[in-house]
């Protein structure tokens, strides 16, 4: 009978160990994101995308490579490897959902008022 015991708990160990070794390792968004968005409007189908998390949540803020100008996201939240968030250009609300593929990719869409787009982002390795 010992050994029967033994032998059950030796078991759930090993898939417990199993599990901790194959458990999904969390990515983090924090850093720089070159992102693409081809069927966007020219001005705003390319740029980075910088992603930080400060006191407890992120923030996104969008730079595009033919102005200083950024544009703040609003709304940040980063939940089961999806990034979203939203940013007003010129007068339109535009909603990005984001999904991370790995630690150096994403993809997703901007959502607005006429469709969608879709998006690619890399990280910008330092």
């Amino acid at each position: 009978m010992k050994q029967l015991i033994s032998l059950i708990l030796l078991t759930l160990l090993s898939f417990s160990a199993i599990n901790a070794q194959t458990s999904k390792v969390s990515k983090d968004p924090a850093g720089e994101w070159k992102y693409e968005a081809p069927y966007a409007p020219s001005e705003y189908s390319a740029g980075v995308i910088k992603i930080s998390f400060a006191d407890k949540k992120y923030s996104a803020v969008i730079t595009l490579p033919w102005s200083d100008y950024k544009i703040n996201g609003e709304n940040v939240k980063y939940e089961n490897d999806s990034l979203t968030f939203s940013v007003y250009i010129e007068g339109e609300s535009i909603s990005i959902v984001m999904k991370m593929d790995d630690a150096s990719k994403m993809t997703g869409k901007a959502l607005y008022s006429m469709g969608e787009i879709p998006l690619t982002a890399k990280r910008v390795e330092k």
